[in-house]
């Protein structure tokens, strides 16, 4: 597949509401339920030579705790081998500072 950077596309509220409700419920209590990453560090990875959109792959790091990995991908959707990968992502919990309506 062809990567535009077009992929992807907006949901409305109501739905993304129900859809981070329904994970939490399955999760359960204190289990990780979003990743915060910095626009800086975002753009980072877009501004990469080549660069068309990103991967984003759930993982458990050597502890056990989930994560998310960042990566980025070139105009036929392969990972970009000597790209940029993005971790070290503030997760909620524990981080959960400024919380909104997606976190109810």
């Amino acid at each position: 597949m062809k990567i535009t950077g077009k992929e992807g596309g907006p949901i409305d509220r109501a739905s993304a509401k129900r859809w981070t409700a329904n994970y939490r419920r399955q999760a359960g209590q204190g289990k990780v339920h979003c990743h915060m990453f910095g626009k800086d560090t975002i753009r980072e990875l877009l501004d990469q030579d080549g660069c068309m959109g990103i991967k984003i792959y759930y993982a458990l790091n050597d502890e056990g705790k989930q994560q998310v990995l960042l990566v980025s991908t070139d105009a036929d959707g392969n990972n970009m081998e000597d790209g940029l990968i993005l971790d070290k992502s503030a997760s909620c919990p524990p981080d959960c500072s400024g919380t909104g309506d997606l976190d109810e």
